[in-house]
């Protein structure tokens, strides 16, 4: 018998946590969308206009997954606390800063030698929402469903008792003026990708990291921290095209309130 099965059921535990994992990733998808529902919609709203059909088979399955996972919860065992329950120190968080400030940068050399820059078409759907200075500048490649190298600091997070965020299902990931997509450029992913450029152009790469790091702290989860939130509702209000509108004047309006 092997050693990574349990003695009692003949399961495989590493068949099981890959399971486990691949499920985690399509439930935060899940969420992810959810989260963009709350954004958009009130429940007032959903509940008036929405198909009942819909909203029915949804709540219901949304009730088996948390009934489900309530039971499984209750079976762990006592231990340590799980990751989520251990807050990070502030040496912890200034480490963390680092980490990210520069992997971002390493990536942006890395990709830099090989990535091209936008197309013309591609530059003329985004002028409206992006200065042409910074589309002159940006440079992306296509991995076309090969992966962004996880980063080594990861491990170093999960040693720690955290757990980093999973970029492995991200569309894409923008190291400064470099945009790697994990498959094709696609429109919406592009849009979301440029509001990050914006938000570091603005920001700065430190402070950048610095806000990102300090919210996926607080939330532990990768689409609330208000960076993202910010990428996902302005690629969605263009997806939506409603409207022509400032990614930079939308960026100095969330910094000026506060919001991030």
């Amino acid at each position: 018998m092997s050693s990574c099965e349990n003695p009692d059921h003949g399961v495989s535990v590493l068949d099981l946590n890959s399971d486990l994992q691949q499920a985690q990733v399509e439930l935060l998808s899940a969420q992810c969308a959810v989260h963009q529902l709350r954004l958009h919609y009130s429940s007032d709203d959903l509940a008036r206009f929405g198909r009942r059909d819909v909203l029915h088979k949804s709540a219901a399955a949304a009730g088996a997954l948390h009934q489900f996972f309530s039971d499984i919860e209750k079976r762990i065992p006592a231990g340590k606390p799980s990751a989520s329950a251990i807050a990070p120190t502030v040496d912890q968080i200034q480490q963390g800063i680092e980490w990210v400030s520069q992997y971002l940068q390493e990536q942006r050399d890395h990709y830099a030698p090989v990535a091209n820059p936008l197309p013309p078409s591609h530059k003329a759907t985004m002028w409206p929402y992006f200065s042409a200075a910074l589309l002159d500048q940006i440079n992306f490649i296509e991995l076309q469903g090969a992966r962004v190298q996880v980063p080594r600091f990861f491990a170093d997070v999960r040693a720690l008792g955290f757990e980093p965020p999973q970029i492995n299902h991200m569309d894409s990931l923008t190291f400064l003026d470099v945009i790697v997509f994990n498959q094709d450029l696609s429109e919406r992913a592009l849009f979301h990708a440029l509001v990050h450029t914006v938000q570091i152009q603005i920001l700065g790469v430190q402070r950048y990291a610095e806000l990102w790091v300090r919210s996926f702290a607080r939330t532990r989860t990768h689409f609330t921290v208000p960076l993202e939130v910010q990428a996902f509702f302005l690629a969605s209000k263009f997806s939506r095209a409603a409207e022509r509108f400032s990614v930079e004047e939308e960026v100095l309006r969330w910094l000026s309130e506060g919001r991030y």
